[in-house]
């Protein structure tokens, strides 16, 4: 076991000393400047007005920090972007800080441009759709070993994983990937945010601690199942956390449930050996959301359809297949002939023909490409006998598998014959 620990630590190591050799160190924005004036724009690139746009109104509506210091964020976003070390780490990652600035702003959106808060829709969907509140019947029992179990995917790998993620894209497979997990994750939870902020509705805490009493913006938010685990660890990180949450009101869609979703189905797209594994922690990760009270089953079903649906509309058709394994500046392995004509290599036999000696004579069938001007099969004989000593060796000849697939199939019209010792082709004009 710690051979393979080793081995695995080892590998890790050498990936990542070779990933670094891989990186931009250059530190002169007129690298950046010079590309960007080389640079073809195209349809695509009108994203970043987007981009720009986002940003634009929520540090119009930011009042913490005030102006003018909350014009460092933009300032300072300038200069990653100048710098090419910087830039090819930050350029890519836009969707994502997009996310983060629309998450945290969202607090001060004035109460008059708010819609109302739905505190009953959530649960009689749950009722209707699946006939119970599922999240309900599964907090009615709990114990110090559950809550753990439901913290560490919950409060924990939520938080963690997508930097997990995005370091093995980086260290085993080709920057697109990279590039691709940094797009789709920062537009899944983009979406997400904004679903939130459109459409707000109470998580079950709500619901355990107020009932179906109509909700306002001034209310805090709860930790939910995880005050059980600020007691256990004697801290108030997630009652700080959760109380002062940017959005309260956001049980619809899971977020935590899509972004579980979007790492299991990268890392079982990029990383086929992990699917078993990563799908048992997604499975965990829903159930927890429900044990801690922070969402409905409806929520986490949404959530994980947001993912699915966001992973295939931004997967490109040049990483699919074996195309999604090639490492980093490599290429991808070649199907062998055996493969592409789904045979068995142990049947390989069956298409060589026999050994012969050096000093005997080898028949070898001859069809004239032109079977208008052949009157009869020809048989050219090879002699060998005038090789050096040092050439007569015995030697195989193997037919190709390719040209044996589905041979009896074909005819002599179609400009085949198979390979056999004797065989008749069309007599010539004038020969019958």
């Amino acid at each position: 076991m710690s051979a393979s620990i080793r081995k695995a630590f080892h590998t890790i190591v050498q990936a990542f000393i070779v990933a670094v050799s891989r990186l931009d160190k250059s530190l002169s924005p007129s690298v950046t400047v010079s590309r960007l004036r080389k640079h073809q724009f195209t349809v695509a690139d009108s994203i970043h007005l987007l981009h720009i746009a986002n940003a634009t109104f929520w540090l119009y509506i930011m009042y913490e920090p005030g102006f003018p210091m909350k014009l460092v964020i933009p300032v300072l976003w300038s200069l990653v972007l100048l710098v090419p070390l910087t830039s090819q780490f930050f350029l890519p990652a836009t969707p994502i800080l997009m996310w983060l600035i629309t998450y945290y702003s969202s607090r001060f959106i004035p109460t008059s441009w708010r819609p109302n808060i739905s505190v009953s829709l959530l649960p009689t969907l749950e009722s209707v759709l699946y006939g119970a509140n599922i999240s309900d019947i599964l907090t009615r029992f709990t114990h110090p070993i559950l809550d753990i179990l439901a913290w560490l995917p919950y409060g924990v790998g939520h938080f963690s994983i997508p930097f997990f993620v995005a370091a093995f894209l980086w260290l085993f497979r080709s920057k697109e990937s990279l590039h691709l997990w940094a797009r789709t994750f920062g537009y899944l939870n983009f979406a997400g945010v904004v679903i939130q902020i459109l459409f707000p509705c109470s998580a079950p805490w709500y619901e355990l601690i107020h009932g179906l009493t109509p909700a306002n913006y001034a209310m805090k938010g709860s930790p939910g199942g995880l005050a059980r685990i600020d007691d256990l660890l004697g801290t108030s990180a997630y009652t700080h956390g959760f109380s002062n949450a940017p959005v309260v009101f956001g049980a619809f869609p899971s977020l935590h449930a899509a972004c579980a979703t979007i790492e299991a189905l990268f890392m079982s797209h990029f990383f086929p050996g992990t699917t078993r594994y990563v799908w048992i922690y997604t499975g965990v990760l829903y159930w927890a959301t429900m044990y801690l009270t922070h969402h409905y089953l409806i929520d986490v079903v949404s959530g994980a359809c947001l993912a699915t649906a966001f992973f295939y509309l931004f997967l490109p058709d040049s990483l699919r297949g074996d195309a999604a394994l090639v490492p980093p500046g490599g290429a991808v392995n070649q199907r062998s002939k055996y493969e592409v004509y789904d045979l068995d290599p142990a049947d390989a036999s069956a298409f060589e023909l026999s050994d012969v000696s050096s000093d005997e004579e080898v028949d070898i069938t001859y069809r004239s490409p032109n079977i208008d001007q052949t009157s009869a099969g020809v048989a050219v004989t090879v002699s060998k006998k005038g090789q050096s000593e040092a050439g007569r060796k015995g030697h195989r000849h193997t037919a190709s598998i390719a040209s044996l697939i589905r041979g009896e199939e074909r005819s002599a019209q179609d400009g085949w014959s198979p390979v056999s010792a004797t065989f008749t082709v069309p007599p010539a004009h004038g020969e019958r």
